[in-house]
């Protein structure tokens, strides 16, 4: 009984760690930075939050730990692993606008993890907003609200005004509350990676979210694929500290290679038994991290080869799983490689050699790169924002497929006389009996109900003079550039023919 309780003493109240879910544009980011006060959004590009980032406040004496993913509806992945560490979720839904696609994603998601959650009803300051109509909307999703009976917490909530965000932040510590969320601080530091980025100054940055136990300045810790010692450590607001507690994010300096986000990381109490640790599954994770070969492809199949290179790792994950979900079955796509750092010269030459192009997010070439891609006639293209790179990938497959031919009919032509031919020139003249006859236009040749070729009108002339065009009920005469012979009594139907690019 006495060891019992003492191993009870040992577990301590955890902060809960919220992830913050919901339908681009909906308010998650502006939700938090008026938590926090602070101006992420505005910092973001398009306003919308391309990494996934981690942040601790203090409400009524306690702290909460927010998980902020992307806001794209496509970084399903992104959102489903920053689910897996979280305890409890918050689906933002913008009142005005209520569900979308996205939004039953989430519901989904949070479904499957089997995850507490709330929902902040958002721009609720605006005129008009009818949250009943809302909440039907959600209960038909399955989220009933405890209003209507349900189990659902919902709260109206304004990221512009403040409106609810006290209400949210209690509600939040109360489920947390219910949820006994407690950790064994004895235990050996444990957690998992958050973001992960090739920082130009600083070298290779890693924020890591402490799980159990305590991490401290100093700390030998291995991931799944990369180990090293910790030598710096700040929160997240860039304090430097010494220690992180359980549900603490912290950025951290000293891994040798950049960690994959959502691999899990521990303490370790030698350098060598981190690398040790780290090499046991090193090969195993580096096999997941190849870009997928495409196999058995037809010589007719259309590829578009694709390198990839970003400022963290997140983001790059996250922008090949969005990539694969573009329709290929005209026009495949391959990502031949993807890391994160800036576009060297080695990247340009493997484009080169692969026939790819490089697409770049938040990050550019170097001079040397821009340089050898120039000469090369190498394509770079750099990005801020996450949908405008995949804009961009599918109009570059686009550009890979035959484009549409349409054709508009211009006139017919009844056929009278039959005159000179000198191989596939030949002289002909008729009268227009639908439409108009036009210079340089297309003419497919019928007999009867036979088709026997097509052509083009080369030359026109009515009265014996040069013309453009000659009217319905007109009579022209014609040099016709083609391999049917035509006769007298033959219909000429013209035609123009316009390519249109085709969309993926």
């Amino acid at each position: 009984m006495a060891k019992a309780n003492n191993e009870k003493s040992k577990l301590q109240p955890r902060p809960p760690v919220v992830v913050v879910l919901g339908h681009v544009d909906h308010g998650k980011t502006s939700i938090l930075d008026f938590i926090r006060k602070t101006k992420v959004a505005e910092k973001e590009s398009g306003g919308i939050t391309q990494h996934i980032g981690a942040y601790q406040i203090e409400h009524q004496g306690k702290k909460i730990t927010f998980i902020d993913t992307p806001g794209h509806e496509a970084f399903s992945a992104m959102r489903s692993r920053g689910a897996k560490v979280a305890d409890l979720a918050v689906l933002v839904v913008a009142a005005d606008e209520g569900m979308k696609p996205q939004t039953k994603e989430v519901i989904s998601l949070v479904a499957h993890q089997n995850m507490p959650f709330v929902v902040a009803l958002n721009k609720a300051d605006k005129q008009g907003i009818v949250f009943e109509k809302v909440k039907k909307q959600l209960a038909d999703n399955g989220v009933l609200a405890e209003s209507s009976g349900g189990k659902i917490p919902m709260i109206p909530t304004s990221a512009k005004t403040g409106k609810g965000i006290d209400e949210l932040l209690e509600m939040i510590l109360l489920l947390a509350e219910m949820e006994e969320l407690k950790i064994d601080t004895s235990a050996e530091a444990s957690g998992v990676i958050i973001e992960s980025l090739l920082d130009s100054k600083r070298g290779i940055t890693a924020t890591l979210l402490v799980r159990q136990g305590i991490l401290f300045l100093k700390d030998a810790v291995a991931a799944e694929s990369t180990y090293g010692l910790i030598k710096t450590m700040e929160d997240f607001a860039g304090r430097a500290i010494e220690k992180a507690e359980p549900s603490t994010p912290v950025r951290v300096t000293g891994f040798l290679d950049v960690p994959p986000v959502g691999e899990e990381w521990q303490f370790m109490h030698s350098l060598d038994e981190a690398r040790a640790r780290a090499s046991q599954k090193g090969e195993i994770e580096k096999k997941k991290r190849e870009p997928a070969q495409i196999l058995d492809i037809a010589p007719e199949q259309k590829v578009f080869n694709l390198i990839l290179k970003g400022d963290v790792f997140g983001s790059l994950e996250a922008l090949r799983q969005t990539l694969e979900t573009i329709p290929q079955q005209e026009v495949m796509i391959r990502v031949i490689m993807a890391e994160v750092g800036q576009i060297g010269e080695a990247d340009v030459k493997l484009a080169d050699s692969a026939k790819a192009k490089i697409f770049g997010f938040r990050v550019g070439p170097t001079q040397i790169a821009s340089n050898v891609a120039q000469r090369r006639g190498v394509r770079i293209f750099s990005f801020d924002v996450i949908y405008e790179l995949v804009k961009a990938a599918r109009e570059q497959m686009a550009l890979m497929l035959e484009p549409e031919i349409m054709r508009q009919e211009v006139g017919q032509v009844k056929i009278l006389a039959s005159f000179k031919r000198d191989g596939s020139r030949q002289i002909i003249g008729g009268r227009v009996i639908k439409g108009k006859a036009e210079r340089g236009v297309f003419a497919e040749v019928s007999r009867g109900e036979e088709k026997l070729g097509r052509g083009r009108v080369a030359q026109l002339q009515a009265n014996k003079l040069d013309v453009d065009a000659c009217q319905k009920d007109k009579e022209c005469g014609m040099l016709f550039e083609g391999e049917p012979v035509v006769e007298k009594g033959d219909i000429l139907v013209l035609f123009r023919e316009e390519k249109k690019r085709r969309e993926l």
